[in-house]
């Protein structure tokens, strides 16, 4: 019976042109569902609740449709005709509020997309047990984020002229975002200076950098959450700038399965001897896997894809005179344990104390990845292109490595040795045989710390040493600074930098020689030659609206140069 049903429809559809199929199953993948009336509106959202294990019903009036759950329920204002007048989200003891997302989701009949975020919100309150055990985890999180709200606005001193960037890179909080529209408290704890760069020029390209939601998680274990408010009013400071807490007391705090969470946005590679000092400071361990992958694969792996869709794929991202840099990364070396790690995607923790210092370490590796991410690339090499510069990157101690490179209009070799000591402090030193100049290491350092990227840094050190072995190009032809008037006038410049790295122009390919595929951990990244670089790495003595980072002089404007 059911070959001859193929039959048929092999018979049926034989003659017909194929135009005419991939326009049946087109309509057919593309067919929205009718939605005409009042009823067939509330049949979704019932079904909808159903699908995501949530209660449902109508209003008396047949004007409303609820969704409801233990910790939260949706209102759905309805029109005659199945339209949605409004969609509002009431969370426990609070009063219903408009949700524009989900409101507009279900004017476009986008209900697969409702359902999910429906299921998103729904999560944020997956804690086992009854009623009475997900409302005291609930009302644990609110207590936990009015404390965060405090820690955050507690007063301290400007680092970076910006003072959102500063509130991300240096508060105890990073920036924290309140709970709205029913979503969770979100905390950008970290951007990067190609994120500022881009925020500031190519807006629509921007990037939001390293972000954590601050939800709760279920948990096999008891732990003692807190009930009220740990910071007295006022807040007593301690050395560090950090409240005074409550202690955690019978009366003050409850045993509750189940711990809060960082759930962070994306997901970052971590080494695994920072995944241990989390679960030091936090007694509680995040769930990975401590095996283990080589740090750089994980940055390849975690970053190649957003870096794709940031990046033109044609290899023609350079400007002219371009010059390519080969890094190089030794596989066998690159396995060792202390630069192991993995792919953390949410951060427990118990107590609001725990954050600061959590928060400082997810800074740290976000440094170190940006780094090294800075010498990665996808780009598939284009025959006959040579490099220029071919470094090596070796791993040294915890949380330093080597780059050894070629100096320019020289046979000599010289290595680079960086050592993030944290967050904030980026250390160089330059080894070259016959030569210890002190002067060159703080340089470097400075010129590192400011833009996080390592072809830069390595071009700029080429540049000054070559200035250095030939005083009288210092007075001839001494290094050209690009001034820029004003944003509009950086098009040869800004539209042909992929958003990758400030100044850098990035256009990496794998290496391939003889036709050969090219070994693990090889890229190939094209770095602007023209015009000559000179790294203004002076204090600046004023702050403005530019960071620090933006005084190098590779073509953006300082403070002065802006209009």
């Amino acid at each position: 019976l059911k070959l001859k049903k193929m039959s048929d429809l092999y018979a049926k559809y034989s003659e017909k042109p194929w135009s005419e199929t991939f326009q049946l199953v087109r309509r057919c993948m593309v067919r929205e569902p009718q939605v005409s009336s009042v009823n067939a509106m509330v049949s979704r959202l019932e079904m909808i609740a159903k699908q995501r294990g949530l209660g449902s019903h109508q209003s008396p009036t047949e004007t409303a449709c609820y969704l409801t759950a233990d910790l939260f329920y949706l209102e759905v204002l309805l029109l005659p005709g199945g339209g949605v007048e409004d969609v509002k989200v009431a969370q426990h003891g609070e009063a219903p509020e408009s949700n524009v997302s989900l409101l507009q989701l279900l004017r476009m009949k986008k209900f697969e997309e409702f359902s999910v975020k429906l299921d998103d919100l729904a999560s944020l309150y997956n804690v086992p047990g009854d009623s009475d055990t997900k409302i005291k985890v609930y009302m644990s999180l609110q207590h936990l984020q009015k404390d965060l709200l405090k820690i955050s606005n507690l007063p301290r001193h400007l680092i970076e002229s910006d003072v959102q960037v500063d509130m991300v890179l240096n508060g105890r909080i990073g920036s924290i975002m309140s709970c709205r529209e029913g979503h969770p408290m979100s905390i950008q704890y970290y951007t990067s200076p190609s994120d500022i760069l881009m925020e500031m020029f190519r807006p629509g390209e921007s990037s939001r950098g390293q972000a954590a939601m601050v939800v709760v998680g279920a948990s096999g274990t008891t732990h003692r959450l807190q009930m009220e408010s740990l910071i007295p009013t006022p807040p007593q400071v301690d050395s560090v700038g950090l409240p005074v807490f409550r202690p955690l007391s019978e009366t003050s705090s409850e045993l509750l399965p189940a711990f809060f969470l960082l759930k962070l946005q994306p997901p970052l590679p971590t080494l695994n001897s920072f995944i241990h000092k989390m679960s030091q400071i936090t007694d509680v361990t995040p769930e990975t896997d401590l095996q283990g992958e080589p740090l750089f694969q994980l940055i390849k792996q975690d970053g190649l894809e957003e870096k794709n869709c940031k990046t033109s794929g044609d290899g023609k991202d350079t400007l002219p005179d371009a010059e390519l840099h080969n890094y190089v990364f030794g596989d066998a070396e690159w396995k060792c344990d202390s630069w192991k790690g993995a792919i953390i995607h949410t951060v427990p923790f118990t107590h609001p104390a725990h954050v600061p210092a959590l928060l400082e370490l997810l800074r740290h590796q976000s440094v170190i990845n940006v780094l090294l991410a800075s010498c990665i690339s996808s780009h598939e090499h284009q025959p006959g292109i040579a490099s220029d510069l071919n470094c090596e990157i070796l791993p040294e101690s915890d949380c330093s490595f080597s780059v050894a490179f070629s100096l320019l209009d020289s046979d000599s070799l010289a290595v680079l040795m960086i050592s993030v000591v944290d967050c904030r402090q980026v250390h160089c030193r330059l080894l070259m045989a016959g030569l210890v100049d002190h002067s060159l290491d703080n340089y470097a350092s400075r010129v590192l710390t400011r833009c996080l990227s390592i072809p830069i840094t390595i071009r700029a050190i080429r540049k000054r040493m070559a200035s250095m072995r030939s005083p009288a190009c210092l007075i001839s032809e001494p290094a050209s600074v690009l001034t820029v008037e004003s944003p509009s006038t950086i098009h040869h410049a800004v539209d042909s930098i992929p958003a990758t790295i400030p100044t850098a122009l990035l256009s990496p390919e794998p290496m391939e020689e003889d036709g050969l595929p090219s070994p693990p951990g090889h890229y190939v990244m094209s770095v602007a030659a023209a015009p000559v670089v000179d790294i203004n790495t002076d204090a600046v003595a004023n702050p403005s609206p530019v960071p620090l980072w933006m005084s190098i002089h590779t073509g953006w404007p300082a403070a002065s140069q802006q209009s």
